[in-house]
């Protein structure tokens, strides 16, 4: 793995501001544990842990992660958002292995990809969650890799060759001294090529991320974040790792979404922070209407990650009274571009708000960023080339303008990507596997607005077998495949032909305008 390759103006500008710093996320839970041994830092249900059990966890798995792997190794968690995954991540950090957050809503297709793209030399799973049973789909994925990575199953029983969780712990040796600006973790995003391209961060492009939210976001000892969004995210990730130990919060962790339930959590722990995708809002505003509560310990809900209707923006703001409730923008890439509109409704609910840290540009109508809590790069150099232009800038692939001034609109994006309750869907991935079908001659899948879930994924299909595939066809061909169900199409178009410009390129631009116009 590499280590950061940033220009040394922007390194030196860092380390001077405090943005990085050269102690590790390691370094902050052993003076966590020492300095403030009884506070509570997750809350999982019924089990609480405080700064001394996790401390003492994480030493202990990162003394069986040093016994069975070198150092830089790979350490995936296919885990729900449960206690045990923080685990994880901090007994990767301490041991100075590169910690990989999987989503435990995909299947065969994709976990096979990240295991050997990445590496991976251990990997955390569930026996069985929400109907799915992990232990035998990674015992299907492994029995074909010529190096499987250790199968460490939570809470159940594992299969022949998997070892369970609590069989792990053992007392470490001398862990390592870990470089803060080395690789510390992979997390992978659905790029236009269809092949998911691994994103890489340091300890301190983290850090410096996690600074800014300090800052911006209201966010201080004594606070409490409700984490609905998935710890395999790089939102989920923060909010629940991060800021309990770098900021001194609670992260209370929600493993299903039910936003009835969520609204009580809120009030049971005085949440005072959510921040997920416009389907969470949507869901705790009405759940808090129904309970006749105003949330009022809450402070902030950021509402980014697919499309966000302002008029939501407005009607939660109003409602939540007390709460700061603005949208932002990001990526894995670089998270937080944009840190809301603090105190101005107008532009929190009508805009994207304005930067943190990253310097924002628009270049020719697209949005590029660069700042300290820029990804080092992607896990395969050649994905580095089209990513970034020659000053430095990430290029999104979105499209933006100016408002006021400070404000940013994203308008739209330049790249083919469909964003449902906030996860990034590749479509050409998804339209590459369904055009082994054999009801099927052409295809493309577009995103058209949902107002609940940002975006849904429309297949429009010409087809020598009318009237074609439907619905179920599309799921039950994907299911055989191994493909996880939020990639699915939710909707089929069966069309003579497919518009094309004169070089034979797919104008996906068109279809979607006529598929928004037929839903007027």
């Amino acid at each position: 793995m590499r280590t950061a390759q940033r220009d040394t103006e922007l390194a030196t500008e860092a380390y001077a501001t405090g943005l990085w710093v050269r102690d590790t996320l390691a370094d902050a839970l052993a003076a966590a544990a020492r300095d403030t041994p009884q506070r509570h830092v997750l809350v999982d249900g019924p089990v609480r842990l405080d700064c001394e059990t996790l401390h003492g966890h994480a030493i202990e798995f990162a003394g069986a992660m040093t016994s069975r792997m070198p150092v830089g190794s790979v350490v995936s968690f296919m885990l729900p958002n449960w206690h045990e995954a923080a685990i994880v991540y901090h007994a990767a950090t301490a041991a100075g292995m590169v910690v990989n957050p999987i989503l435990p809503s995909l299947r065969d297709h994709e976990l096979a990809f990240i295991l050997a793209d990445a590496g991976v030399r251990m990997i955390f799973i569930p026996a069985e969650f929400g109907g799915h049973d992990y232990a035998a789909m990674l015992e299907r994925v492994t029995a074909t890799m010529p190096d499987p990575p250790v199968v460490v199953v939570v809470r159940g029983e594992p299969l022949a060759g998997q070892i369970t969780f609590d069989s792990l712990p053992q007392p470490p040796g001398r862990l390592p001294t870990v470089d803060p600006d080395a690789v510390r973790m992979i997390m992978y995003t659905s790029g236009t090529t269809g092949r998911p391209k691994g994103v890489l961060h340091s300890q301190n492009s983290i850090h410096a991320l996690i600074r800014q939210l300090g800052q911006h976001w209201r966010v201080g000892p004594g606070c409490v974040s409700l984490v609905p969004s998935p710890i395999a995210h790089i939102g989920g990730s923060i909010y629940a790792f991060e800021f309990p130990i770098l900021l001194g919060t609670t992260a209370v962790l929600m493993d299903r979404w039910d936003p009835d339930a969520a609204v009580g959590l809120m009030v049971g722990e005085r949440c005072t922070h959510v921040a997920g995708a416009t389907p969470f809002l949507h869901g705790i505003l009405a759940a808090a209407q129904r309970a006749d509560t105003r949330l009022p310990d809450l402070k902030v809900f950021i509402c980014g990650g697919a499309s966000v209707p302002p008029a939501l923006i407005r009607t939660a703001a109003d409602y939540f009274d007390q709460a700061m409730v603005t949208r932002v923008y990001g990526s894995t890439e670089v998270p937080v571009m944009t840190v809301g509109a603090a105190d101005d409704l107008d532009h929190a609910a009508e805009t994207d708000g304005c930067p943190g840290i990253a310097d924002v540009v628009i270049v020719d109508g697209e949005i590029r960023a660069r700042g300290p809590q820029m990804l080092l790069g992607y896990l395969h150099p050649e994905d580095d080339a089209c990513a970034f232009d020659a000053d430095g800038y990430f290029r999104t692939g979105d499209l933006g303008r100016w408002v006021d001034g400070r404000y940013l609109a994203v308008t739209g994006r330049a790249k083919d990507i469909v964003i449902r309750n906030g996860e990034n869907i590749a479509p050409k991935e998804i339209e590459d596997i369904l055009l082994g079908h054999p009801d099927i001659r052409e295809i493309a899948i577009v995103g058209v607005p949902d107002p609940r879930t940002g975006e849904r994924a429309c297949a429009v299909i010409v087809t020598d077998h009318p009237p074609g595939p439907d619905v179920d066809d599309l799921g039950t061909f994907l299911h055989a495949c191994g493909v996880a169900k939020f990639k699915w199409p939710e909707r089929v178009a069966v069309w003579d032909a497919l518009p094309k410009n004169d070089a034979g390129k797919v104008l996906k631009h068109q279809i979607r305008a006529r598929l928004v116009e037929a839903d007027e």
